[in-house]
């Protein structure tokens, strides 16, 4: 049997893999590369048909109180332009949202105390009242634990908390002291303890980062066993301390994809913004190496235009809803199409 193979089928049963074989992996090319892509795309055939499911994310604050030493949106950022989503707007969009037979709502932002516990309760009670067979996926960042217990008791349904790396020392040179490892992983751990369909998720190619540090993320994610993981390089952004630094690359990313889809092959797994910034087809590459989830930005455009995360980003200048309406046409060129259920984790 070919050695990509075996490795892959090995991990496959498993779910253990050496430093060597994962190191290995990831540095396949050419044809090698493109069996580890089948592998792992046969597993999401398996078990997810050819649909993909879709997440409508909506940005609703350019607030942050932190400074991660890569994001656009922190606070010593003084270029950055700060706006909210009040209630009735955030609920506008949903409603548009549904309109347009998405299943799923992503609510997403820096981590701004405007949106205390009690107006998100007025928020998500609403949304659930109007609309109860929708899911709703909060990603707003390290809150109190007792917020997370709350906003699950009122409706949430999934929680994304990407742990960006799980080596200690790798995540302080990317997060100022005020900004705790233990606290990130902690949270994580307590948002799979109270029964969210709970994310995790890395940056591939941040700066500092050695091939140690993914095998660490991978071994993190098989003993998290979460529902979501969310996979994207490195991209810098021009108004923090990374700005010089190289971007994580397309390849390595797809490798990476693919290794968590062998790890568990019903993992809602996206394929990202990020892939698509990068790459023309960065998205349509991520799904043909094992991913089964997009997230089209339906959010208001005053948000789109700021949220800026890292420079280049797609979906900002489109008209809202744009970004979903051409998902499909992509989906059909290679052979794939959007799933009408709320794809929750199985």
């Amino acid at each position: 049997m070919n050695k990509t193979l075996e490795i892959c089928e090995k991990f496959y049963k498993t779910k253990k893999i050496s430093f060597e074989d994962f190191s290995y992996l990831m540095n396949l090319n050419g044809e090698d590369a493109k069996n580890l892509y089948s592998f792992a795309r046969n597993l999401a055939l398996k078990n997810f048909g050819n649909e993909i499911y879709i997440r409508g994310l909506i940005e609703i604050s350019t607030y942050c109180k932190n400074n991660c030493f890569y994001c656009g949106l922190r606070n010593a950022n003084k270029s950055a332009k700060r706006l909210r989503l009040s209630k009735e707007e955030i609920l506008e969009l949903v409603s548009h949202s549904v309109d347009l037979g998405i299943k799923t709502i992503v609510m997403q932002g820096g981590e701004d105390d405007f949106y205390t516990l009690e107006y998100l309760r007025e928020i998500l009670s609403e949304i659930k009242n109007r609309f109860s067979d929708i899911a709703i996926t909060l990603s707003l960042g390290e809150r109190d634990f007792k917020d997370f217990e709350a906003l699950k008791n009122i409706g949430a349904d999934r929680y994304l908390l990407r742990h960006e790396t799980y080596s200690k020392c790798h995540y302080e040179r990317l997060h100022p002291n005020s900004m705790s490892f233990e606290n990130r992983i902690n949270s994580i751990l307590k948002l799979k303890e109270l029964g969210y369909q709970t994310g995790c998720g890395m940056m591939v190619g941040s700066p500092f980062q050695e091939r140690q540090n993914l095998y660490e993320d991978l071994n993190f994610i098989l003993k998290l066993r979460p529902q979501m993981v969310g996979i994207g390089p490195f991209i810098a952004q021009k108004d923090t301390p990374f700005r010089d630094y190289e971007c994580g690359k397309l390849d390595d990313v797809l490798k990476i994809l693919s290794i968590v889809r062998i790890a568990d092959e019903k993992l809602l797994l996206p394929s990202t913004t990020a892939l698509g910034s990068i790459d023309d087809f960065g998205r349509e590459k991520g799904i043909l190496a094992g991913a089964n989830v997009l997230m089209p930005n339906v959010g208001a455009e005053k948000l789109r235009k700021n949220y800026k995360l890292y420079d280049n980003k797609i979906g900002t200048e489109v008209q809202n809803s744009d970004d979903f309406k051409g998902l499909e046409e992509k989906l059909n060129k290679i052979g794939y199409k959007i799933s009408k259920s709320r794809g929750d984790y199985k």
